[in-house]
């Protein structure tokens, strides 16, 4: 890719002749503008914008602000110069012949048959489209001479750039968002930083609240559904005596009009039943589970006091977010060079529609040689499109995704070593004897060069397994769309269930690269064997796992939306101007809502920031705890490490000494 691109490809447009308009050294230096001699030819802007329009397309300064046809500028070049002499920029270049006929100029394509009021954009001239009184006008016409003696209509242009005017007013609204963006960039900014204040403080208050916090939603989801149950009985005891309602859903069979079910005493019997099912069965969980529930809340509460312990850990997403952010970097600019290494290639383009040689490929350096132009008079050799079909140009799609394999596997690895370090900070802590005296004076920065130094190897394996898997994913998204027109059922259906199996496999391997990472961390054993004893190590501990992994879930996810929610409303009524205080300061803006979804969405990417931190630690210490449980009895010769609290929750049974 570095040896065959060229992103200028991208970054500047290109002329008939292969030029790139704007280039420096180059005589389309200050040319920075592509003009097409008939835009009528243009099916749509993304024709334009691959540049396969079948028109001469040529570089120049400024686009045209004025109606003008080659037949009226001719005619009057003798006693009108000027209008010449603007005319002629938009020709060929060195082209100053306006005595050549105009049928043999137009065949030529020496000059454009019109010009049109136009404006630049993404550097290409398009015509400068408006509304007025509900009529799309151009520079405040309707209607506009085509040169070839033809009055036509405005609407003409904007079915040939089909779209144009919503990419333009889309254009206007994103100046506007800019605008925004400038003017309240400041408050953004304050706006995340109090995101990232209240995340810590609910970090640390989940220490003393977390056991609040959790039973007050069951009990909230009880009574909700307790008040379900009693609603249901309600409704099917008002329903008694009403004609028809006691007809059964067989009854009256299948209804678009789903009101219909709920006059049956049936449909209230049946939704009654569900949730008293639901009911007992959460009821029966919490009697049966309540000690794995406390032993949960516990871990929670020790997460949050780890934390406070080694509060450097809660700003090692930025390590990560920093190293993403090189791999995206490197990844965007390797597939730009891949995408632009192709060869200029070059198409016949003829007036006549039944030119035998329209289309094909041709030389520039020998087309005026060859035979084409006498057998179709007008034919230009013209720039098309960059391509090749040389070895290299036809396994470009092979290089892309193997760039493509490369960033998921540097991705990976990024958020491996993340997890790897954070959670030997974590582990450091939990088997320190006396706690914090024990753990070592810079347990993230220890940490970091033991994962960096001993640990690198399985990382990069743990992250090459779940990169093949992601990207046999992105195989098959490009296969179903690719496929998504096709009418055999068969292979939809095989498709979504490679899919879904794939989706499966992928969340199953982040969960074992996971808890591998931190067994790799704890014992410094290799991938395989770390993996393979995390794996056993959770199944004997499956009920654990799966109610620590609901209770964390939930609780985080509470965090989130309570950060990013109190802060969006905190930003709502500042950016709309409602805090008194705050009034004067509340910059003016065109769409109030820009910079308050950017607090919104950047307070819950910061809260899930620090919360990541917090789950890798509740997971760490989950892990150290069922491992301290397996290797350790609580006697003196083996005692626990865990802290006084889960020895309170674990009760004397057991804590007393295995028997063998």
């Amino acid at each position: 890719a570095w040896v065959h691109g060229d992103p200028r490809k991208v970054i500047y447009p290109t002329d008939s002749y292969g030029q790139f308009c704007g280039q420096k050294d180059t005589l389309n230096e200050n040319k920075t503008i592509l003009f097409y001699f008939n835009i009528l030819k243009c099916a749509s802007p993304i024709v334009l914008i691959n540049l396969q329009c079948p028109t001469t397309q040529l570089c120049v300064s400024k686009c045209p602000d004025r109606f003008a046809t080659y037949i009226d500028v001719q005619a009057s070049y003798r006693y009108k110069p000027d209008q010449w002499n603007y005319f002629r920029q938009f020709c060929k270049p060195g082209f100053n012949n306006p005595r050549k006929s105009v049928a043999q100029v137009l065949r030529d394509e020496d000059c454009p048959s019109m010009i049109i009021p136009s404006r630049p954009f993404l550097k290409r001239c398009f015509p400068d489209f408006s509304t007025k009184n509900g009529v799309l006008t151009v520079a405040n016409q309707t209607t506009f001479k085509d040169g070839r003696g033809k009055t036509r209509n405005v609407t003409d242009l904007r079915e040939a750039a089909n779209g144009i005017n919503n990419v333009l007013d889309a254009r206007s609204v994103g100046m506007k968002i800019f605008e925004d963006y400038a003017i309240s960039w400041y408050w953004i900014l304050i706006g995340l930083f109090i995101a990232m204040i209240v995340s810590l403080l609910f970090l640390v208050l989940l220490r003393f609240t977390a056991g609040v916090l959790f039973w007050i939603f069951i009990f909230g989801v009880i009574g909700i559904i307790g008040y379900g149950i009693w609603h249901c009985y309600w409704e099917y005891d008002h329903l008694k005596g009403i004609p028809g309602s006691d007809l059964t859903v067989y009854d009256i069979g299948f209804q678009t009009d789903f009101r219909v079910y709920l006059q049956l005493r049936q449909t209230w019997l049946a939704f009654m039943i569900i949730l008293c099912v639901v009911e007992v069965i959460i009821i029966l969980m919490l009697i049966f589970l309540r000690n794995r529930i406390r032993i949960a809340i516990a871990l929670l509460k020790e997460g949050s006091r780890a934390i406070g312990y080694i509060m450097s850990t809660l700003f090692y997403p930025i390590v990560t977010f920093i190293l993403i952010a090189i791999c995206i970097s490197y990844w965007a600019v390797t597939a730009v060079f891949l995408a632009t290494s192709g060869e200029p290639v070059y198409k016949v383009m003829a007036n006549q529609t039944l030119c035998k040689y329209a289309n094909l490929t041709c030389d520039p350096e020998t087309f005026n040689t060859t035979n084409v132009t006498k057998l179709c008079p007008g034919a230009q050799c013209t720039f098309a499109f960059y391509g090749g079909e040389s070895l290299y140009h036809k396994y470009i799609f092979i290089f892309q995704l193997a760039n493509a394999f490369v960033f998921l596997w540097l991705v990976n690895f990024a958020i491996a070593l993340g997890q790897c370090t954070l959670a030997g900070a974590f582990a450091s802590y939990y088997w320190a004897s006396r706690k914090p005296a024990d753990i070592p004076l810079w347990p993230l920065f220890s940490s970091f060069g033991r994962a960096i130094r001993y640990h690198t190897g399985s990382l990069a394996f743990g992250a090459l397994i779940l990169a093949i898997v992601q990207l046999i994913r992105v195989i098959l998204e490009y296969l179903d769309h690719k496929l998504k027109g096709t009418q055999n059922s068969f292979t939809r259906f095989l498709l979504c269930c490679l899919k879904c199996c794939f989706w499966c496999l992928e969340r199953f391997l982040k969960f074992i690269n996971r808890n591998a990472y931190i067994m790799i961390a704890i014992y410094g054993k290799n991938f395989c064997t770390s993996a393979k004893e995390a794996f056993f190590l959770l199944m004997r501990n499956v009920v654990r796992v799966a109610v620590l992994d609901k209770v964390t879930d939930f609780l985080l996810f509470l965090g989130k939306i309570l950060v990013a929610g109190g802060v969006g409303v905190l930003a709502f009524f500042f950016f709309t101007q409602r805090i008194p205080v705050f009034a004067q300061e509340a910059p003016t803006l065109n769409y109030y809502w820009v910079p308050l979804l950017t607090v919104i969405i950047g307070s819950y990417l910061v809260a899930h920031g620090f919360f990541s931190v917090y789950a890798m630690c509740v997971d760490t210490l989950f892990l150290c705890f069922c491992e301290d449980l397996e290797r350790n009895d609580g006697s003196t010769a083996k005692p626990y490490f865990m802290s006084a609290s889960l020895h309170r929750i674990l009760g004397k049974k057991e804590l007393s000494p295995k028997k063998a």
